[in-house]
């Protein structure tokens, strides 16, 4: 039994490599050996001092801060994303990409991100198996190299509250020796059968298994990103750009003859061409989305390693292929009725799946209200997206193409969720601690200031500020008032090892010390803010 993340990787790598080499010889392409995944993983981080970091009691024991108050400035403007790199961090990158090139590791492309203090790095795709080991190896060495210069990686999924989480996008794709990726369109793609049957594979696939899928990215820290500051939604759809979309209209529709007329942009300057815009994804929204000549699975935790979501995707379009295959074996030395019935086919997984296709505004609430009405799942919490993994639906399927027995099925599931639970327990913990040692504290400190000024006032006579002092002092006493009750609640719900409860009750209790940092001398309060950890 495999308890490891690489055994069922491979094993779903070779049952994908089966299917698809069925697929190709269907096609007549007899001569190919065999059909690889590949995955290029874009990997996001945050960057923080280090000597800050370490007066972050809740960064040092979870990777995420529990508490802190919105920063006045945050990723509005986009500058950070569009800004020059700071020399600090530059100098980071390049120590970075040297210790990665030494491991023969293909990191390529590195530049901030949306948020403030985020970066990213993304890598040549190379074989699935292949840039998973590299993707471990580098978030490794993304630690290692930042405690050199002073600062601290955060691979956290969701390091700050109300700025863009950390996604790990997998960019995934079929290629075979001699063809490059079997997912590029070319130049005519309603003539490309082979990538016509590939498409609509996956997009069968990720309809049939979409709770699947967004069970492989279930994590407590993940629960925090999906859906919120430029994440892509818990809800999986797919995104396939205007002009694939027309296609599969056309398919859906008995053919594709009419191929869609070329667009040019035209900048109004006369030194400069007019030039075809390009065809891949334009969608930051979606979960899911064509990106050229691949897929892009963007709903991968930063933390997570890709083996497990990679997992789950190939053994999905693999079982998708062999339904296909089945179908079109019987009439392979029959062209007419071959052609005719793979047309046929593609016809009806296009009516049957075009639910999960959409390229509006994932983001917005417009988007859940329609996901609901085409029936699509939508599960925020880890807890019950994990339950997708104890279905008989899911055992038959990994079973079957002898990727994970149910045991090990089972195994994954009851890991995740214990995990989960513990991650969960070591925040309140955590926040608990705070709270006490730190925060009320602080905060005590402070309401000393101004009740001290009112007892000096009164002694002198002065009235003038007297007000505003008291109201000061009554705001602050008010909240410091509430937080012993919270604390008792979230120690009930820790104690009980009721999820839900503790993480309403750390909900509860940060809403207070959030609102108190607001009324605390910069002096006076105890750890760094979030305008000191993302900008200074």
């Amino acid at each position: 039994e495999a308890l490891d993340k690489k055994t069922p990787l491979l094993r779903s790598m070779e049952a994908l490599n089966r299917q698809a080499m069925r697929i190709l010889k269907l096609f007549g392409n007899t001569d190919v050996k065999c059909v690889r995944t590949n995955v290029g993983p874009e990997q996001e981080y945050f960057l923080v001092d280090k000597e800050m970091y370490e007066q972050r009691k809740d960064l040092i024991f979870t990777g995420r801060t529990l508490f802190g108050a919105k920063s006045p400035k945050g990723q509005e403007m986009d500058d950070h994303y569009f800004g020059v790199i700071k020399p600090r961090v530059a100098a980071y990158m390049e120590d970075l990409n040297e210790e990665l090139w030494k491991l023969g590791i293909l990191a390529k492309t590195e530049h901030n991100e949306v948020a403030p203090a985020q970066h990213e790095l993304a890598p040549i795709y190379t074989t699935t198996n292949i840039a998973t080991d590299h993707n471990q190896l580098t978030m490794e060495i993304m630690q290692k190299v930042a405690a050199k210069h002073g600062l601290v990686c955060l691979l956290h999924e969701k390091p700050f509250a109300g700025v863009n989480g950390s996604g790990k996008h997998n960019n995934w794709s079929l290629s075979a020796p001699g063809y490059g990726s079997l997912l590029n369109p070319g130049s005519s793609p309603q003539e490309n059968a082979i990538f016509l049957t590939l498409l609509c594979a996956t997009i069968k696939a990720v309809d049939e298994h979409a709770d699947l899928l967004r069970a492989s990215v279930a994590k407590s820290g993940n629960e925090h990103r999906l859906g919120a500051h430029e994440a892509p939604p818990a809800i999986i759809s797919i995104f396939l750009g205007d002009l694939l979309d027309e296609i599969i209209e056309q398919i859906e529709k008995g053919g594709t003859k009419k191929a869609r007329t070329q667009k040019t942009i035209n900048i109004g300057v006369d030194t400069l061409p007019m030039f075809p815009p390009d065809a891949s994804d334009r969608n930051r929204t979606s979960p899911f989305a064509f990106t050229g000549n691949k897929f892009e699975f963007r709903a991968v935790g930063s933390s997570q390693t890709c083996a497990w979501p990679m997992t789950v995707l190939n053994t999905i379009v693999a079982e998708s292929l062999d339904e296909i295959c089945t179908i079109l074996e019987p009439v392979k030395d029959k062209p007419e009725e071959f052609h005719a019935t793979l047309n046929k086919l593609l016809q009806n997984i296009i009516k049957k799946h075009k639910r999960i296709l959409f390229s509006g505004d994932g983001y917005g609430e417009a988007w859940v209200e329609e996901a609901e009405r085409r029936n699509l799942p939508n599960i925020p919490g880890t807890i019950e997206a994990l339950a997708a993994l104890e279905t008989p639906k899911a055992k038959a399927l990994f079973e079957k193409y002898k990727v994970v027995s149910p045991v090990e099925l089972h195994a994954r599931h009851e890991i995740q969720t214990e995990i989960f639970h513990k991650e969960i327990n070591i925040e309140a913990e955590t926040a608990l601690l705070m709270v006490e040692t730190l925060y009320i504290p602080a905060v005590t400190e402070q309401l000393t200031q101004p009740t001290t000024a009112i007892a000096q006032m009164k002694a002198s006579g002065i009235k003038a500020g007297m007000k505003a002092t008291t109201d000061r002092a009554n705001q602050i006493g008010t909240l410091l008032d509430i937080l012993p009750g919270q604390v008792r609640e979230l120690r009930r719900a820790v104690d009980e090892a009721d999820t839900r409860a503790i993480q309403t009750g750390m909900d509860n209790l940060r809403s207070t010390i959030d609102m108190l940092e607001s009324l605390t001398d910069a002096d006076l309060w105890p750890v760094p803010t979030y305008a000191e950890l993302l900008f200074l």
